[in-house]
């Protein structure tokens, strides 16, 4: 750009220059020309004179004195000063009175026969002539025109090269891979042919990356998505297990429904495919709206008739109004003439705790299952394990009331757990929190936040872990390069006064927003994009990095990674989980890190935690993971 920009001032200074100089050189030669033509012209007046005087002199008009006729002569002349002699005697002598200074002398002798002599001083030749007004102003308006038609040749020249200048800053923009806005910057690029070519070239590419994106939404799709009813198939039930459990079982409490329909099978023998297609997208539709309510809910087909439904962070009493609201609409169906859906529906319900092994959730439901259609009628079954998470059981009331006392007297503790690069240099820390109560115990994320969504304390809670961050650990003298990553939930993005704060907070501590980098969940981007468009814009404005966590949750198109221009991608612990042994989940990170190609988006891992795991994504591409195999969230003091 700076080399385009040079050549194309080098070239209009140049033709300016040139132009300027064919002007000067046309009024220097005119200046010349009239100081030649004023020299010969007095120069012929005093040959004129002379030629006068020998006459005077060879044709026997001596007589006559020369007072009679030669000082009107020299008047008319202009002749400063005249001396006639002959030989040593004086014959006539002339004196006008001189103007200004400059004058021109003559000396001659008149007759090669004779001793006359002449001796004359005339004013410069081009000063006995003045311009008229009309020929100053033809002269002018000269100048005029030729500084008119210089100026004007110049913009025109500027104009034709500014279409290089629009070529050159889209193909900068093209260089930096920001094919966006080189596409958007159409401009009035000359010549127009390479300009329309660059315009088409970058509709087939951005095209081209469409497309590719649309592969690899296939690509998942055919893995991880049933292709009859479009929600998640057995593996992708598999995977989500695994992303919610460890080493150590489930990390959070939660419910798991099997619902299964009545020899579905044997019915499509007697009705018919499109019937049971009817049946099945009407009950898959009315779950959805259910579990829509249900933050982070899993749901799956394990089998032809059989589905699964996954609720973390839920309570024992709100599981049996759940199982409740998807038996009614089940039985609100209708269902063909002949078919009664009084034994047509059946749900097992598994309720389980943090620390219960996945393998042992999974026959209870299955067991809960088989108990629900021994009662004979549709309906659902549930064993009282007393597995009842007495924190979850708080009412709403008192979690208010405790989430409102712990944000006014700060009981938010942060910890912070290293993500880590293939040199094992830690890239940045990612912050969560707890909460301690009056006890000095700590509660965990997964129990409060729940709780703090629904009684909309979510973005005072936010708000103070980024007070946190800036004041007590980025505000630490001693460390300026450590870098800090917060989670924001929707309902935080959302805030029209938490959005106001951060704007003014940011521009309070821009030199601090390099160091921040700020999360944002996959699913609230890919479904709340247009009205969080704005929001994320301003944040990479102010300076700050923006990530987007667990990608690869839900089968959604990746083209919102460049859309809305995040500079990392956390890899969902579901993905990562066991990558060395699922080739499905290895093709889908080749396939994504892919797309990526030519950007400045860096893929990261979350939930690492085994060195397999860890060796396997840094073949893959991955440039940094999180995760136990490097260390624990530890406590900010």
């Amino acid at each position: 750009m700076k080399l385009t920009r040079l050549l194309t001032n080098k070239l209009t200074s140049f033709w300016f220059l040139s132009l300027a100089a064919v002007a000067l050189l046309f009024l220097l030669t005119a200046f010349i020309s009239f100081l030649q033509l004023t020299s010969e012209f007095q120069q012929q007046k005093v040959t004129e004179l002379e030629t006068m005087l020998v006459h005077h002199f060879e044709s026997g008009e001596s007589s006559t004195p020369l007072d009679s006729w030669l000082p009107s002569v020299l008047s008319a002349y202009k002749v400063t000063s005249l001396v006639l002699k002959d030989g040593e005697n004086t014959l006539y002598e002339h004196h006008a009175k001189e103007d200004g200074s400059g004058f021109v002398y003559y000396e001659s002798q008149l007759n090669h026969g004779s001793n006359l002599s002449l001796s004359m001083k005339l004013p410069q030749p081009f000063k006995m002539y003045s311009f008229s007004w009309l020929p100053l102003i033809v002269f002018l308006t000269g100048v005029g025109f030729i500084v008119l038609f210089v100026r004007s040749g110049y913009l025109w020249l500027s104009t034709q090269l500014q279409g290089i200048e629009d070529l050159a800053a889209r193909s900068k923009l093209i260089l930096n891979n920001d094919y966006e806005q080189a596409l958007a910057e159409k401009g009035h690029g000359k010549p127009r042919m390479i300009n329309r070519a660059l315009t088409h070239m970058l509709l087939e590419l951005d095209d081209a990356q469409k497309q590719r994106a649309r592969f690899d939404q296939f690509i998942r799709s055919n893995t991880f998505l049933d292709p009859e009813t479009g929600i998640g198939n057995r593996l992708f039930l598999k995977n989500r297990l695994d992303a919610l459990s460890n080493d150590r079982g489930m990390m959070a409490p939660g419910v798991l429904f099997l619902l299964e329909m009545e020899d579905l099978d044997l019915l499509l023998q007697e009705i018919g495919e499109e019937l049971i297609d009817e049946i099945l997208l009407q009950t898959i539709s009315d779950i959805n709206q259910i579990l829509d309510s249900q933050a982070n809910s899993i749901f799956s087909r394990r089998s032809y008739n059989q589905f699964a439904i996954v609720v973390p962070q839920i309570s024992l009493k709100d599981v049996e109004k759940l199982a409740a609201k998807l038996l009614k609409v089940c039985l609100n169906h209708q269902l063909p003439d002949g078919i009664s859906s009084d034994d047509f529906y059946h749900i097992g319900a598994a309720y389980f705790k943090v620390g219960e092994a996945k393998e042992q959730l999974i026959e209870e439901a299955e067991r809960a299952l088989r108990a629900a259609q021994f009662q004979g009628s549709s309906g659902w079954f549930m064993y009282d394990k007393g597995a009842v998470d007495e924190e979850l059981a708080k009412g709403s009331v008192r979690w208010r009331s405790f989430l409102e006392y712990a944000l006014v007297n700060r009981r938010l503790v942060v910890f912070s757990q290293p993500v880590v690069d293939s040199d094992m240099e830690t890239h940045h820390l990612e912050i969560s929190s707890r909460i301690r109560d009056n006890q000095e115990n700590l509660i965990r994320a997964t129990l409060y936040i729940p709780m703090a969504i629904k009684c909309g304390l979510t973005p005072q809670f936010e708000r103070q872990v980024i007070e946190t961050v800036l004041f007590d650990l980025l505000g630490d003298r001693n460390d300026t390069k450590t870098k800090y990553s917060v989670n924001l939930s929707l309902d935080t993005l959302m805030s029209r006064a938490f959005i106001r704060w951060l704007k003014t907070t940011l521009l309070e501590y821009r030199h601090l927003t390099p160091r921040l980098i700020f999360e944002i969940n996959e699913d609230i981007v890919v479904h709340n994009r247009e009205q969080l468009a704005s929001r994320l814009d301003m944040i990479r404005k102010m300076g700050a990095s923006l990530c987007v966590d667990r990608v690869g949750q839900e089968v959604v198109s990746t083209q919102y990674i460049k859309e809305c221009h995040f500079d990392l991608i956390k890899l969902h612990r579901s993905i990562v989980r066991q990558i060395h042994l699922r080739q499905e989940n290895q093709l889908f990170v080749r396939s994504l890190i892919g797309g990526l190609y030519r950007t400045e988006v860096q893929v990261f891992a979350e939930g690492v935690e085994s060195f397999e795991e860890w060796h396997t994504l840094k073949i893959l591409g991955v440039s940094a993971g999180q995760g136990s195999i490097f260390s624990d969230p530890i406590e900010e003091v």
